[in-house]
């Protein structure tokens, strides 16, 4: 299963208030990225890769490779999903601070 076939599997007011959802949902797939998607089970957390690989057509295109022994309802699938594209609700600001304080020498000497 795609991406793609997963959004349009599950009940769309379940996501209706998720912006990504809604705009996965009307994105035209592109067909030039050969990504799979993987989700699995670390530490008894979910954890998907391979969704910040290519753009949103690319991504919506992307088969969802789910490790064997893993099951999971696909409004759980698409939720795990659509949080990991959205940072897990890490916005730009908190980003440009992380990075800022990831690339600041003064404070990589403190930390060392």
């Amino acid at each position: 299963m795609t991406l793609r076939q997963l959004i349009q599997s599950v009940n769309p007011y379940d996501f209706q208030g998720n912006a990504l959802f809604r705009q996965l949902k009307d994105i035209k797939p592109e067909y030039g990225a050969n990504i799979r998607i993987k989700v699995r089970k670390i530490g008894g957390a979910i954890s998907v890769t391979n969704v910040h690989v290519g753009s949103l057509g690319d991504i919506v295109a992307s088969p969802i490779d789910v490790d064997d022994g893993l099951h999971i309802a696909d409004s759980e699938l698409l939720k795990a999903i659509l949080g990991e594209m959205s940072n897990e609700g890490f916005t730009d600001a908190d980003a440009e601070l992380f990075w800022d304080d990831m690339t600041d020498l003064q404070k990589a000497k403190i930390v060392r």
